[in-house]
């Protein structure tokens, strides 16, 4: 693991450290996705505007720079989840010796799909202005970044429930026999901990999202993300996605 170290060594506070650093990179993601306006057309499926490939730009320059770092060796992490999974190339550099903490039964788990739909559909409507200024290519390098931050942080999920398997396994091992997703989605529920993230969250896109000018006058505060909407970012999408990943990788993990 990057973060966690060794097996052994990978806790649940490791855990949880790793996760409020991922918090910080995620507001300053959506912050710089912001200074671009919709730029609608990197995501329209019908203007085909590279020869020879039939489908969005954005699909277009996510794939190629998956594949570019797939050689690199990103995907060999296991906190690392493409987008474009189908033909990527293999890694040609050595593989760093990440610790085997996930069960192999859930290490698979990639549900990138859905975060794509929420991020292009259902997100940036909600901190981007209308707009095109043609500057596509550093629009969707922003968008991956956003998308990469999301996908690190909900996919964690699995070695959440992994770790948390280990702690007690024999409060999970009943229902994951029974296929109970809803007795695990129980045991995973923590609403304490949830408002307490989401407060977290909002109040660093507080600080780190204000517009700072030389006056003195702090009545009119402007932020270049909303702070309600990276609080809602964590309570409609990233917290119940993580737990979607935490249930179905507890589904297979007695495979």
């Amino acid at each position: 693991m990057a973060e966690g170290g060794s097996g052994s060594e990978f806790t649940l506070d490791s855990i949880r450290k790793s996760l409020i650093r991922q918090e910080d990179t995620i507001v300053f993601c959506l912050m710089e996705r912001a200074r671009f306006p919709m730029n609608s057309a990197l995501y329209n499926q019908s203007l085909d505007l590279v020869p020879g490939f039939s489908g969005p730009l954005v699909d277009f320059i996510v794939q190629e720079t998956e594949a570019v770092q797939a050689k690199a060796g990103r995907y060999v992490n296991p906190e690392e989840n493409p987008f474009f999974p189908d033909n990527l190339p293999p890694s040609l550099v050595p593989n760093y010796n990440y610790s085997q903490v996930l069960h192999p039964g859930g290490a698979s788990i990639n549900i990138n799909k859905a975060i794509w739909d929420m991020y292009l559909n259902q997100l940036l409507p909600l901190f981007v202005v209308a707009g095109d200024d043609g500057d596509y290519a550093s629009t969707a390098a922003s968008d991956l970044s956003c998308l990469q931050a999301l996908s690190r942080r909900i996919h964690y999920g699995k070695f959440v429930a992994e770790i948390k398997f280990r702690d007690a396994p024999h409060d999970y091992e009943p229902p994951i026999r029974a296929k109970d997703a809803d007795e695990l989605m129980k045991l995973l529920t923590d609403e304490r901990v949830e408002k307490m993230v989401k407060k977290r969250v909002e109040k660093k896109a507080i600080v780190f999202g204000q517009d700072v000018s030389g006056s003195n006058n702090t009545d009119n505060k402007h932020y270049k993300v909303d702070p309600s909407v990276v609080a809602r970012l964590y309570d409609e999408w990233v917290i119940p996605l993580t737990k979607r990943v935490e249930v179905e990788y507890l589904i297979r993990r007695l495979n």
